[in-house]
């Protein structure tokens, strides 16, 4: 049958070609595909990558950081839970694939950029891929940068790259992105869903993403965050960030495809949940116009009144029926387009000059900071903040970190898991510890690395554990110890 097989198909080839030559001469144009772009450009990649990856991080936002820090909960919820600190070991398996997949466009992006000569394109796919891999380290630790996205190059079994090495990457290419910006040379390849193409803004979101990175890993001395903190700020010229929620990096989603929501069915954000007794009670004492926009009102437990905000605690002990009303649930209204999905906000440029004030590492007022950082959450949101909020104990500035931390972890509410990141890098704010909270009611400080990699890159993995010190939800990364 082989023999057949062979016989069969030089035949073929002998009756398709007369000679070598006349095969072969126009091979090339002949499987030239017309309806395919021979080169791709840097903005084809652009918008598909901002907004698959704002709009995954929202979802996880729901999926799990919201249960981790108290904004929201299963309900009902008879046992475990991310709320109650049960973190499988499948949790951060969609983490890692979908930041993975984008990185491997984001190559491509930047590759793109390249072979254009466009600085622009080249400063935008640097301040992604950072972006994307700062979410991706703090979430596991030590990760593939070096070799990643190279199987193209036969490199199909990456070795890891140390949380340090991740940052020191990564911070460097901020710096060199806030030097490519030129606008002189404007952004010709289609128009982004982020920015519509003004490389002003971002270029303030790469200066913004780098002093939020700098603050992130500010307790290892190595870095030397501070003094480049520092330098920044005091030259707002050479190193602009975020000045007005406007520039802010926030996605709209119009709900216009292919811009639609992360939720097919809306509805599907508030089936089975409950906001957080936490959530609700710290906004009830700021008397925050943010609450119903958050928020809807609990109901008595027959459901035909309205009862104000009330939620339920996380990690609670007993059956459901200890409640004896129906608890305030979060806004459909958050998910339904038009809405808006976080990247980075200007709130947050704001709280870290509050906190590096408070702390005596930047001439900057704290409480000036502190103000504009709150203001700036509460209007981005679409709400309006009153004359004497801050004439309010609760909601003013009293010179502690933890009244700058508690309204930080508002301003990131729905920013992907940066609340979480936050509170571990500064136990702020602090949490109250439900009686069923697994891991002894320690919060967990990050994701396993996913199982299939003990299968597919068995010796890169045992290597990176051996670095990391465990494979452990209580395994602190780098930056934390």
């Amino acid at each position: 049958m082989t023999t057949i097989k062979k016989k069969f198909l030089a035949l073929a080839l002998a009756l398709s070609c007369i000679s070598v030559s006349s095969c072969t001469d126009d091979f090339e144009e002949i499987n030239i595909d017309p309806n395919r772009v021979e080169r791709i450009n840097p903005g084809t990649l652009l918008n598909p990558i901002v907004y698959e990856m704002a709009s995954f991080n929202a979802s996880r936002s729901n999926g799990f950081s919201f249960d981790l820090m108290q904004v929201s909960l299963p309900f009902p919820s008879a046992s475990g839970g991310i709320h109650r600190y049960n973190i499988t070991e499948s949790t951060g398996n969609s983490t890692w694939s979908t930041y993975y997949r984008w990185i491997t466009n984001l190559k491509e992006m930047q590759a793109a950029a390249v072979a254009a000569n466009d600085p622009n394109y080249q400063a935008v796919a640097l301040t992604l891929n950072a972006w994307v891999y700062s979410l991706l380290t703090d979430s596991f630790g030590d990760v593939p940068m070096e070799e990643a996205a190279r199987g193209d190059e036969g490199i199909f079994y990456p070795g890891f790259n140390t949380q340090q090495q991740v940052y020191t990457k990564i911070l460097a290419d901020l710096e060199a992105a806030n030097n490519l910006y030129d606008t002189s040379k404007p952004m010709v390849y289609g128009t982004d869903l982020l920015y519509n193409n003004n490389i002003g803004n971002w270029r303030r979101f790469t200066n913004s993403l780098r002093l939020r990175l700098l603050l992130r890993v500010s307790k290892r001395g190595e870095m030397n965050s501070f003094a480049k903190m520092n330098e920044m700020l005091n030259d707002p010229a050479k190193y602009p960030v975020f000045t007005r929620n406007e520039e802010a990096a926030i996605l709209k989603v119009t709900g216009v495809t292919p811009n639609l929501s992360p939720w097919g069915r809306a509805i599907d954000f508030t089936t089975f949940r409950a906001a957080s007794k936490f959530f609700i009670d710290n906004l009830v004492a700021f008397n925050d116009p943010r609450l119903p926009r958050f928020a809807t009102q609990a109901r008595s437990k027959d459901g035909t009144a309205t009862i104000g905000y009330k939620g339920i605690p996380s990690g609670y002990g007993g059956s459901d029926s200890q409640f004896d009303f129906l608890p305030s649930n979060l806004n459909i209204a958050l998910v339904t387009a038009p809405m808006t999905t976080v990247i980075m906000t200007y709130a947050e440029v704001e709280l870290i000059k509050a906190e590096l004030a408070q702390r005596g590492i930047y001439g900057g007022d704290a409480r000036t900071h502190y103000e504009n950082g709150v203001k700036a959450a509460i209007t981005q949101w679409g709400a309006t903040v009153p004359a004497n909020y801050f004439e309010n104990e609760a909601a003013a500035y009293d010179g502690t970190l933890e009244r700058i931390m508690l309204q930080k972890y508002y301003a990131l509410f729905f920013n992907d898991n940066q609340q979480w990141f936050e509170y571990r890098r500064t136990g702020m704010p602090e949490l109250p510890k439900g009686a069923d909270m697994l891991n002894n009611q320690v919060m967990p400080v990050r994701f396993r690395y996913p199982t299939t990699l003990q299968t597919n890159n068995l010796e890169n993995y045992r290597k990176a554990v051996e670095s990391m010190g465990g494979d452990d939800i209580n395994t602190k990364v780098w930056w934390e110890k």
